[in-house]
């Protein structure tokens, strides 16, 4: 066989990791090609990352450049397979204790827009674009990310095509709604942990119905408003039947338990979260309505959810018949805080690395794409623990219904022990990977608590990671 010829050497930690997939990759100018393109997105951000800026070429006059031209073979038209890399990822993460997914995870679905003009360009069409509150021209891809207290991770991403890239529109065999990418992700998925989802999802009934045939356990938000059938006095929406429950204040909190939440600037406040009842959903049907809110007289908009769950009730009669673990009140809370803040951090880190800058048109350069900014996303937690290993709690007790969100009260750990927020690790380090460390600084200063328990540790009972310092924690 003929000997492999070396491929020019990616800078400092880089070149490890990359290394990793030369055997999915036929030539060396593929595997310079792979090098290339995650150190470009790793590079500080001055403008869009295209192809000029991942070669470091002047923006159009460089647009021939040779470093552009063979980026721009290697996206589109060299054969590689995208989802043999992003396999690979996975592997990587699954066999890292530091990453490897465990039953307190959570799985996300959620589906982001971005701006694209024309119409030649795959899966581009005039839709509802999310992250920017309007209908315009986009792309649309659904992703799921794994996500604990302490680390979050891209699994897969699915570009949406609209109906009118189909010959038949949605009477198409080949045409597939979000909510049906989501599900099969989910589905593929099965063993990352309990799905959580925003009310795009949450709201509809086949979706839950789908995740629930397939025995996923799930924790989703539904809109205030969300009609449902009811007899006529009964409640008809979620903020209905919330205002249905008995509080009396603080002191007399009623049907409502207090539960605590840690945010952004490390403070804790207390919520209440409550079972509620509407039409067939009950604390202990097949679905249960879960309250959570700052202020369980007012329900204000911005501090109330409405979680949807098929997790049984602690020491309910649905308990001993369930395949899915009990889970009281903090718990739920705990699952869907997790969606809600890896939604807005995950976001702004995987721009900072140029998901939306792509300038092709073709499915496969697109998908490409996306599993490239995936390998890099996911590089910067290599780089982060290989330089930080991290410090388990020598003592994680299994949380006990009625202790609260995170078990009972645990020895803090010294702020040298969790994952430091914040700066990049100072000159030593070459560049792209400067850059990985004030990324990652940015994931886990938006992380919502801290460091986690070692894998002997993580069971089926939902064992949660030790908190990460209050000066620490910058999440809501």
């Amino acid at each position: 066989m003929t000997q492999r010829r070396p491929c020019p050497v990616a800078p400092g930690p880089l070149e490890g990791y990359a290394a990793r997939f030369d055997d999915l990759f036929g030539s060396l100018a593929q595997r310079r090609g792979f090098r290339e393109y995650l150190a470009g997105l790793l590079a500080p951000r001055d403008r869009n990352k295209t192809l000029t800026a991942l070669a470091g070429a002047e923006p159009v006059a460089g647009a021939q450049h040779p470093a552009v031209q063979r980026l721009q073979f290697f996206l589109s038209e060299s054969r590689w397979d995208p989802g043999g890399v992003n396999a690979r990822r996975l592997e990587l993460l699954l066999a890292d204790p530091a990453t490897a997914p465990h039953d307190a995870g959570v799985l996300v679905i959620d589906d982001s827009g971005d701006r694209k003009d024309g119409v030649k360009t795959a899966h581009v069409g005039h839709q509802w674009l999310g992250r920017y509150g309007k209908t315009d021209n986009g792309v649309v891809t659904v992703t799921t990310v794994w996500a604990d207290e302490r680390v979050y991770y891209p699994v897969d991403a699915v570009p949406y095509t609209p109906a009118r890239h189909f010959a038949k529109g949605k009477s198409d065999p080949g045409f597939r709604t979000k909510l049906a990418i989501g599900a099969a992700l989910a589905i593929q998925a099965r063993e990352a942990g309990t799905v959580a989802a925003d009310s795009a999802y949450g709201d509809q009934d086949g979706f839950r119905a789908e995740l629930a045939e397939a025995g996923l356990p799930f924790v989703m938000a539904l809109k205030p408003r969300r009609g449902t059938w009811a007899y006529g006095e009964d409640a008809h929406t979620p903020v209905d039947a919330a205002r249905e429950l008995r509080w009396g204040g603080p002191e007399d909190p009623g049907d409502w338990t207090a539960v605590s939440r840690t945010f952004r600037d490390g403070h804790a406040e207390t919520w209440w979260a409550a079972d509620a009842r509407l039409g067939w959903w009950g604390p202990d049907d097949a679905r249960r309505l879960v309250v959570a809110t700052a202020d369980p007289g007012t329900l204000p908009g911005k501090a109330t959810w409405y979680l949807v769950t098929n997790l049984p009730r602690p020491d309910g009669p649905r308990e001993a018949g369930s395949p899915h673990p009990a889970a009281d009140l903090a718990e739920i809370v705990r699952i869907y805080g997790i969606r809600h803040w890896t939604e807005q951090s995950y976001k702004q880190v995987k721009d900072e690395l140029g998901w939306a800058d792509f300038q092709v048109r073709s499915d496969i350069a697109i998908r490409r794409h996306q599993a490239l900014v995936s390998c890099a996303f996911c590089f910067c937690w290599a780089a982060w623990f290989a330089d930080r290993p991290p410090e388990h709690d020598d003592a994680a007790p299994r949380p006990e219904h009625g202790r609260g969100e995170r078990g009972a009260a645990r020895r803090r750990p010294p702020a040298g022990a969790v994952l430091a927020a914040g700066a990049a690790r100072g000159s030593s380090l070459a560049f792209p990977v400067d850059r990985a460390a004030a990324l990652v600084g940015c994931m886990v200063q938006g992380a919502p608590a801290p460091a986690a328990a070692s894998p002997d540790e993580l069971g089926r009972g939902r064992l949660r990671p030790a908190p990460l310092h209050p000066e620490l924690t910058n999440y809501r």
